[in-house]
């Protein structure tokens, strides 16, 4: 697999459901993450996954582009957490070590009710 078809993966497992899976087949042991809402620890933020995965199990989650350059990886996506909620766009950043995820940056930005771009967020 490629470093983006990993990162593809991972997080198609996390939006699942299939957390402690993804963080096994992908996740370094000394991975470190830069969520401003956690810990930098891998179990810290594992942790707060699973604990959104209950708060959020019927979130949608489209990636629409994901691009790679050596050891990083950018993954852009369009994400629902309720029906009755706004997208939202994200950004994850992933930093390989061989084929492990070492280190991530994740970064979100809700859709406003009203959009002046006749583009869209996506």
């Amino acid at each position: 697999m490629t470093k983006k078809e990993i990162a593809i993966s991972f997080l198609n497992l996390i939006i699942s459901g299939k957390i402690r899976e993804a963080y096994e087949k992908y996740v370094s042991p000394v991975f470190r993450h830069h969520n401003p809402y956690f810990k930098g620890d891998r179990e810290s933020l594992l942790i707060g996954m699973e604990e959104a995965e209950e708060q959020f199990p019927d979130k949608v989650f489209e990636i629409q582009r994901a691009l790679e350059d050596e050891n990083l990886v950018a993954v852009h996506s369009k994400l629902r957490l309720k029906p009755d909620m706004p997208e939202m766009a994200t950004v994850h950043i992933v930093l390989f070590e061989g084929d492990r995820i070492v280190e991530m940056w994740d970064i979100g930005q809700e859709s406003p009710k009203e959009i002046l771009n006749e583009n869209g967020m996506f």
